[in-house]
């Protein structure tokens, strides 16, 4: 099983809001997730957009988990070193 790391969308229309969590590939992007690692709020003012549980990262990280490049860009933010 191929495991990814990448946003999951809520929010409304023109209010996105985005979960960071664990997928099997082949689920859709809404779908069903192993793990859930933090939240993305692109719309918050600066310092409340983003908040990741770094050890849960790491961790999948470790174990193989491959993460999107938006969510790679999110963890360059937070000073989270791949690999």
């Amino acid at each position: 099983m191929s495991v990814k790391i990448r946003l999951k969308k809520f929010g409304a229309k023109k209010r996105p809001y985005f979960r960071i969590v664990v997928l099997d590939t082949r689920q859709p992007r809404d779908g069903k997730t192993i793990d859930e690692l933090g939240i993305y709020h692109p719309i918050e003012v600066e310092g409340k957009q983003l908040r990741i549980d770094e050890t849960k990262a790491r961790a999948w990280l470790a174990k193989g988990a491959l993460p999107s490049d938006t969510v790679r860009s999110l963890f360059n933010k937070q000073n989270i070193r791949l690999g």
